[in-house]
């Protein structure tokens, strides 16, 4: 399916009324009664959990010189809440505010412990985003005691390994003999996206598929002086963003790609042997170059 990219003007205009616009947030869940204790009350019965944390950078912050908030001098309980109920009942889970996957709270819950300091900048967008809808928390991707990355404190080593969890199929394609250099380390899956939420589709970070792809392929950007409709409506009506068997990252093989629109008489479109110079090493693209578009005053049809 064809689809017009929102544009410069609109996407201002998006980003105007969402900066006007207050989202709600579900208040962080407290446990009813429960006083401040302090960490070093924790520490007594968590000091695995402590030591595992005092490295990373909620470690680094919460609870130390370097704390710029009441918040974050609260230590542990800035983000478990109010200890006093838990030390004098530990056994009791009502009064123990947890995040990880055997946590009985909502997912709601848990974000909104993290959204009381992660709600700007790339997260202005997590409510209403897909993950969020899904009931994806934070929790799900991040680590707070035991990160695997330093950068973005993630529960895997690698974006990839931590977005192929839910994204199999995706992550597959990046196996493909034409694909994304992602397993080469050159790019990652935040290279494109924004986990935490966009207003454009698939979650990608720029105003639309095009100008995503064009970040990179400079050189396909245009305007050209014979534009190809197929190039300016979307990229991804030719290539297979992940990967594909058919280089480079098309969806189709060629001459097959191209005969699903050109499939006028007035062009040889016949089936062709294997060794016939129409279809031998790049098929159409052997006389028509630049598909992508071209500036020369006689490449009406791309030949030049």
């Amino acid at each position: 399916m064809f689809w017009a990219p929102l544009g410069l003007v609109g996407a201002l205009a998006v980003v105007g009324l969402l900066l006007g616009v207050q989202v709600a947030t579900a208040a962080p869940p407290s446990v009813p009664g429960a006083t401040y204790i302090g960490s070093d009350q924790c520490k007594g019965c968590h000091e695995d959990l402590a030591k595992k944390m005092e490295h990373s950078l909620h470690g680094k912050l919460l609870g130390t010189k370097l704390s710029h908030t009441d918040l974050q001098r609260r230590g542990c309980e800035a983000c478990h809440g109010p200890g006093s109920k838990h030390l004098e009942d530990p056994a009791n889970p009502a009064f123990n505010l947890r995040f990880g996957k055997k946590s009985p709270l909502a997912a709601t819950d848990k974000d909104a412990v993290c959204l009381q300091c992660h709600q700007r900048g790339k997260r202005i967008l997590w409510q209403g985003s897909p993950h969020e809808a899904r009931d994806v928390a934070c929790a799900t991707c991040h680590s707070v005691h035991a990160p695997q990355t330093e950068k973005g404190q993630l529960q895997k080593a690698t974006q990839t390994d931590l977005c192929s969890q839910c994204h199999q199929v995706k992550a597959m394609q990046f196996q493909r003999s034409s694909h994304m250099p992602v397993k080469e380390g050159k790019l990652t899956c935040t290279s494109c996206h924004n986990p935490h939420g966009t207003t454009t589709e698939k979650l990608i970070t720029a105003i639309s598929i095009n100008e995503s792809c064009t970040t990179c392929h400079a050189d396909k950007r245009g305007p050209f002086l014979w534009e190809h409709a197929p190039v300016i409506e979307s990229c991804l009506n030719c290539h297979q963003a992940h990967g594909s068997n058919n280089a480079p990252l098309m969806r189709v093989k060629q001459p097959r790609l191209c005969q699903q629109c050109h499939i006028e008489s007035r062009h040889p479109t016949q089936p062709y042997p294997v060794n016939d110079r129409k279809v031998f090493n790049r098929s159409c693209v052997n006389c028509h170059p630049n598909i992508h578009g071209s500036n020369h005053p006689s490449g009406v049809f791309f030949t030049r």
